[in-house]
This record gives structure tokens, sequence and C-alpha cells, in this order.
């Protein structure tokens, strides 16, 4: 069966590699203040990881950064993993083209943070240790709910690592002026470096530094823009509304999400695929105890709520601006240059000019080397600490997981570099949104109901996730996206874009099932043991401390 969610995943990952065209980009003359400030950016960052990698010597140092890192420092950090290249372009490219349907992809991404405020945050801090498959695996069967979420948060940091190779490869290549081939290998190189070297301290870092150049930089556009307006969004919403092709139905539901089952999964998908994360999950792992990750969530929430708002802003901005004379320069034979997720880049040289436009762009490069760094990290936690030291060789030294770990971040290096430049041609919030589904399907249902239900059992778990996650990837590939846009077919056998509905439904109902029929006798020590298990989520007896950097 582990085989056989391989050879799923890898299928559905070469399909989409196939997709249509929807991001064209051309080389642009270089941008010399962009230059400049990507090369303070880059000298700043690998200061900051030869500082890390000077203290991150155990297994704890490498995968959280010894639990030192406060709360505030968390969130922000939290924002900066949240706030990737594909919300800040791919966002606001969105509501430049489809007005209302972009926002609704805004509101999606911020509304899964209640349920990991409420529900995950203090219980994740203290289950865990490295990675939220130790939290699912906690009272189970180690092999094979460790096999099998392993396979599903490499899934989801597959996806979601292809969308920013492509988000970066496309900017570079825009704004820097070098082809996209050597843009894809120059971010896989620093990822790499950073990641191996510094590790989850290095990372934080690199995402805390980012997070706060982002929201300078988006705060910075909003206001310039809403300055025009006398600081009245009504007057913004009503000049683009007046500006764009679509008129009044730029501010109407139905450009993207076109029927009620649709929009549900797809806010299922947003919702649930929060909290499926991996590399968002393990950062509730860097903080001392369960009160700093329960403040780091409700600092992170602030920064992206207000985030999301602001690229609202930007979106109907980057209509209103780029349709009027002054904008005329950034259209090529009529289509947007470097394609419609490169309306907020063009609106930042409209508002700032060519000093401003260097800054965004040095900041947009850095959104994605952090969010790439941290779902490497994620993704090579998996492979060195669920797979190779939880499974294959449970007596393994700290010295030999980190070193299969630094290994694996290399590998995952190559493959994103190699993915990156085979997906060229994808829409990168779409992809960030498969990413999401099987987040939703198969990591959420089994972390949630490890942590919630007394009768989960090893049997159940294993099933019902596995029927998650094969329903999200088979519906995706039988759906419009892949059965028709890639295979050329004429009509799709699955009618709708979006599977999460059913996926997450079928994950659920497959897990109470073949758990309450499981009447053996593992699963009633495995029922019996979530006492003590529920007693360790609420109090934190038991859980690791922290160390000071």
């Amino acid at each position: 069966m582990i085989r056989l969610t391989l050879l799923f995943t890898l299928f559905a990952v070469s399909l989409f590699a196939a997709g249509d065209a929807t991001f064209e980009a051309t080389k642009r003359d270089l941008n010399i203040p962009a230059i400049i400030m990507f090369f303070i950016f880059v000298g700043a960052t690998l200061g900051i990881t030869y500082w890390a990698a000077k203290r991150t010597k155990s297994a704890s140092d490498f995968y959280t950064a010894g639990g030192g890192i406060s709360g505030f420092q968390n969130g922000m950090a939290i924002a900066g993993d949240y706030m990737s290249a594909a919300s800040f372009l791919g966002i606001s490219g969105l509501i430049y083209l489809q007005g209302y349907d972009g926002l609704v992809y805004a509101v999606g991404f911020l509304v899964g943070w209640p349920v990991i405020l409420f529900l995950m945050a203090e219980k994740l801090r203290n289950l865990g240790k490295f990675t939220f498959i130790d939290i699912a695996a906690y009272r189970l069967g180690q092999k094979e709910i460790r096999t099998l979420a392993a396979f599903g948060s490499l899934s989801v940091v597959t996806l979601y690592l292809i969308a920013q190779m492509v988000g970066s490869g496309k900017l570079i290549q825009v704004l820097f002026g070098l082809e996209y081939e050597y843009a894809v290998i120059l971010v896989g190189i620093m990822m790499i470096i950073y990641v191996t070297f510094g590790g989850m301290l290095a990372t934080t870092w690199v995402q805390i530094i980012k997070a706060i150049l982002l929201l300078s930089g988006v705060t910075f556009m909003a206001f310039m823009v809403l300055n025009h307006f006398g600081f009245s969004f009504e007057a913004l919403a009503a000049k683009a509304v007046d500006t764009h092709t679509k008129g009044q139905a730029l501010m109407e539901p139905g450009g993207l999400v076109s029927d009620p089952i649709s929009a549900i999964s797809l806010g299922i998908a947003l919702m649930l695929g929060t909290a499926g994360l991996p590399h968002v999950l393990m950062r509730f792992f860097t903080v001392g105890n369960a009160k700093e990750a329960r403040k780091s969530v409700v600092y992170a929430t602030g920064f992206i709520g207000y985030f999301y708002l602001v690229i609202a802003v930007i979106g109907l901005g980057a209509i209103v601006f780029l349709n009027s004379p002054a904008g005329a320069e950034f259209f090529e034979n009529g289509q947007l240059f470097g394609g419609n997720n490169m309306a907020a880049i063009h609106l930042s040289k409209l508002v700032g000019g060519d000093v401003f436009l260097g800054f965004i762009s040095a900041v947009a490069f850095a959104t994605i080397l952090a969010v790439v760094s941290g779902l490497t990290l994620a993704g090579a936690s998996s492979i060195s600490h669920d797979i190779y030291a939880c499974v294959i060789n449970p007596k393994a030294s700290e010295e030999q997981e980190i070193k299969v770990s630094k290994i694996s971040v290399i590998v995952i290096g190559v493959i994103g570099v190699i993915l990156g430049i085979a997906f060229e041609q994808q829409n990168i919030a779409f992809m960030v949104g498969l990413a999401f589904a099987i987040a939703a399907s198969a990591n959420f249902p089994i972390l949630f109901l490890s942590i919630y239900w007394s009768k989960l059992t090893t049997r159940g778990a294993f099933i019902g996730g596995f029927i998650g996650l094969m329903t999200a990837v088979i519906l995706v590939i039988l759906g419009p996206t892949v059965w028709v846009s890639i295979l050329h077919n004429e009509e799709a056998i699955f009618p709708y874009k979006y599977p999460a509905l059913f996926s997450v439904t079928a994950a659920f109902i497959g897990i109470w099932f073949f758990s309450i029929t499981d009447k053996s006798g593992r699963a009633e020590e495995e029922i019996k043991a979530f006492e003590a298990q529920s007693i360790r989520a609420e109090t934190g007896i038991g859980a690791a401390g922290a160390v000071d950097h």
C-alpha cells in the first residue's frame, strides 16, 4: 500500500507538470536598484546563517531552534511562512484579473487561523517534538502512521515548493534579467545553504526579516494608492469597477467559483488545509511552552489579517493605475508584461519609482527564499525524523539523523529546481490551492482526530487517511483542471475543480468506520492510552523544555 501511495503521488505530480501556459514572462534589462538590494539581503541572511550554524548542534536545534523562539518572534515567522510569493503575487494578480473572486482566496486563507488558534496550537506544543507527525503517531502504530503522514506531508511540500520555485523564476526573469532556469537554480542553491547550515534558527530569522520588509513594502504601496483617492476604499473600488473590462461584474462572484459546491469545497480546502500545512505546524515546536504557542498564533493572525486587507487595496489599485496612461509601458501586445502575477510589482514602480521597485523586487525574492527554506526543512524532517529515525532505523543517533536530514535538504532542493523548471507554465496560486486540498484531506483529519477522539485506532487512521489522500489526488486528476485542460479530454469525469468537500468527508468517514470496527487487542491499548495523552496535551507535563540563544 505504501508503494501504491508513492506511485499515485508521483503520477499526480507528473500530470501537473504538463499544464497549460498561464504565466508568460519575458526577460527584462538589468534592474540595478533591485540587484543592489538583493545583494544587501543575501549578505545579511548569510551572516545570520553563519551565526545560526554555530548554535545548531543537536537535532532539537536543527529541527526546532531548540524551542527558544519567543511567541512574538514565532508569530512573525509564521506570518512570514504564510505571506508567500503565491499570496503576494498570486492573490494581487487574481484580484487584478477577477476582482471579487480573488478576494475569496484572500479571505479563505485567513479563516483557517481560528482553527489553529483554538483547537491546535497549545496541544501541538505539548504533545509534539519535531514534526506534526509526532502527534499523529503519539499513541498509534509508529510505522504505519508515520509513513502515511510523511507521504502526505511530502506531497504538500512538493506542490507548495513548485509554486514558490515557479514564482521565483518568473520574478527574477522579469526583474533581474536572468534566464528562468538560472533564476530557479540560484534560488535552489540559496535555499540549500540556509537550511543545511543554519537549520530552523536561520530559517526563522530569515522569515522574520522578510516579514518585516514585506509588511513595510505593502503598507507603503497601499498608502500611496489610497492617498490618490483621499483614503476612501469605496472611491478606489468604484474607480476599479469603472476601469476594468468586467465593469460591475468585477465585484460579483462567479469568475473563478461558479457554483455553491465549488465555493464550499474551496473554502474547506483553504480553511482545513491551513491546519494541515507541515511547515506551518512545525513552527509550534520552536517556542518554549503552550502559552508562547498561543501567543504566536495571535500575533500571526494579526499580521496575516492585515496583510490580506492590504493586498485587496493593492489588487484594486493595480486595476486603476495599470490601466491608466502611465501604466501603458507595462503592456506588450495588450498583455501585462510578465503576466497577471506581476501586477503588484508593476504597481510598485508607478507609486514609488525605480528605487521602490528595487525594494519590492528584493522583498519578493526574500519572500520566496524564506518560504522555500521552511518548506524544505519540513520535507527533510519528514524524511530524516519520521521515516529514517522512527521507521527505518529506530536506533539512529542524533548525528546520523541530522546527516540524513542535510542530505534530504540537498535532494529536495535539487528536485525543487527540476520541478520548478518543468512546471514553468502553471499558475502559482492554483498550485497552492492543490497543496491545500491534500493537506486538508490527508493531514488534518488524522491530526485532529488523534488529538480529540479517544476511539481512534491505527487501522482507522491509516485506512481513512489513505482514502483521503487518494480521493483528493484522483478527483483532481479526473476534474476539469487535469482531465480537460491538461489531458485535452472533452468533458471532465469529476465536474468540480476543488475536491476537498468530498475528499475530507471521505477521510473522516473512513477513519471513523475503520476505527469503530477495529476490535483487536492493539486497538484496545490505543484507546486506553488516550487518557494519558489528553493529560499531557492539556498540562504539558513531559513536554521538552527550551534553550536560550
